[in-house]
């Protein structure tokens, strides 16, 4: 598991900084121990969090009370979800623009969908895959956190992304729980 205060650092060293907690793909109906224990610790001293959908029931969310949070539906949410999120969302902190979205279809041309989707953001964070990304192209991040159960996807573990906004620009990091 990814120890406690693995994306922190103190704000004193910058003139701003922001720490977005990303998760996807978690694929449960309630908050279960594992869960939150697990985002509790990954995501400690964020203040923003993404979910890029396949929350499967919004009632997860209710564990991030206290900070702001982001998101977005994904194929195999529940009505509820569907209900109450959008597909896909733009966000704006300390003024560069995130696009937010699930994705759809084949993994192997998701991002080309993703940029048509979001031609004009800074960083687009998407799921779907369950493959953990971290990348550029050109001037675009690209984040895909993986799917946070640790069982993940063809036995692979599951995984987290943290976003920093600081003097420096947009810089990701993957987590993979142990």
């Amino acid at each position: 598991m990814l120890p406690v205060g693995a994306c922190q650092k103190k704000d004193s060293e910058f003139s701003f900084m922001t720490r977005i907690g990303i998760l996807s793909d978690t694929h449960i109906n309630t908050p279960q121990s594992w869960f939150v224990k697990q985002a509790e610790a990954a995501f400690a001293d964020c203040s923003v969090i993404f979910h890029a959908g396949d929350l499967t029931d919004i009632s997860i969310l209710d564990i991030f009370k206290g900070k702001e949070v982001h998101a977005v539906y994904g194929n195999m949410c529940e009505l509820s979800s569907r209900n109450s999120l959008p597909d896909s969302k733009i966000i704006t902190i300390e003024g560069y623009n995130i696009g937010l979205c699930h994705g759809a279809g084949a993994r192997h041309n998701i991002e080309e969908r993703m940029m048509n989707l979001f031609p004009t953001v800074d960083c687009i964070v998407y799921g779907h895959t369950h493959i953990a990304v971290n990348h550029r192209l050109a001037r675009t991040l690209f984040i895909n956190p993986g799917s946070f159960q640790t069982t993940g996807r063809y036995g692979a573990p599951g995984s987290c992304a943290i976003l920093t906004i600081d003097e420096n620009g947009l810089n990701a990091k993957l987590y993979e729980f142990t």
